[in-house]
């Protein structure tokens, strides 16, 4: 069977590897058919830290499909699920998974390329919880990604009065007003601490969430514009080690700082596929592009060089 594999930094190529096997019990065999990337694929595929090659399967994890075989009882052979391997590794013909890393997909939702975007929903609703209520508040996302626009689409849902899009980049800022953003604010021409006051009446936001992560990350722009006994929730992965700037700033303001990682499979993202199949959120204008997996080096490309506003690029593994 294949799987993909990183080589060097930016070539992702298909090799052979062995055939997966059930070998325990409570497994699903499971064979992926419509992937999505993530930007927290990225690192793998253009990092500069990394011993290349990478081992195979690296970097996917946004993935459904069907189980071929199982020996687990939660699932049969032919049931169509969403499914997340551990580590992000996931790029394969086929592959192993506990059956406790799968959920249905809801028969509703005939599109694969809308059912996968359940995952990453599920990721932003598990976030989102630990801020409870935004009713009637108003929240600042830097970042417009796939997943700032999904987090700006949860917020217009939970009732937040105004929904603030920050970004460099003109062509992602178009699109967030789709996705429930009341003002937009291109960072890379105007001063977004001064753009936010002017919206809010100089308090600026009860709630910013990072979205960007990485080696961009914009925690101190996310303090400058949190209020008094604000939040800022830190969505987007962040490097091994940051250097925050405004930490007196921070601390001065007692502000609270929230992280997010590891979304419960009992909870978030069932409540995601339901959100979607019974149209209480509409993802379907992310998907901007869709490639066989034969070019997967150009998915990857496509995603990483944001090429024609690219937001969640699809990757057809089997059909």
């Amino acid at each position: 069977m294949f799987a993909a594999q990183i080589g060097a930094r930016g070539r992702i190529d298909l090799v052979d590897v062995p055939d997966a096997e059930l070998d325990g019990p409570g497994q699903i065999l499971f064979r992926p058919t419509t992937a999505c990337l993530c930007g927290s694929d990225l690192p793998y595929f253009d990092g500069e830290q990394h011993d290349y090659p990478l081992r195979p399967g690296l970097s996917l994890h946004e993935m459904v499909g069907e189980v071929v075989a199982t020996t687990g009882s939660r699932f049969r052979a032919g049931d169509r699920v969403l499914a997340v391997p551990i580590g992000q590794v996931g790029f394969f013909e086929r592959q192993v998974l506990g059956e406790e890393r799968a959920i249905p997909i809801d028969p509703r939702l005939e599109r694969e390329e809308i059912a996968v975007l359940a995952q990453p929903l599920g990721t932003a609703i598990f976030a989102l919880r630990k801020l409870g209520s935004l009713i009637d508040l108003d929240v600042a996302i830097v970042g417009q990604g796939p997943m700032g626009q999904i987090l700006a689409a949860c917020a217009r849902n939970l009732g937040a009065r105004e929904i603030i899009a920050i970004d460099r980049l003109p062509a992602r800022l178009a699109r967030s007003p789709i996705f429930g953003a009341t003002h937009v604010v291109a960072s890379a021409t105007e001063d977004p601490i001064e753009a936010v006051r002017s919206i809010t009446g100089g308090r600026l936001v009860d709630v910013v969430i990072e979205c960007v992560g990485h080696r961009d990350q914009t925690l101190d722009l996310c303090v400058d514009l949190c209020r008094q006994a604000g939040r800022i929730l830190c969505f987007g992965v962040p490097p091994d080690s940051i250097t925050v700037g405004p930490w007196r700033r921070l601390f001065d303001r007692n502000i609270t700082l929230h992280t997010s990682v590891d979304p419960d499979f009992r909870r978030d993202f069932p409540l995601a596929m339901r959100w979607i199949a019974d149209g209480r959120i509409d993802l379907a204008r992310l998907v901007t592009h869709r490639y066989p997996v034969a070019e997967a080096q150009l998915a990857f490309e496509t995603f990483r060089d944001r090429v024609d506003g690219a937001l969640k690029v699809i990757v057809e593994i089997a059909r």
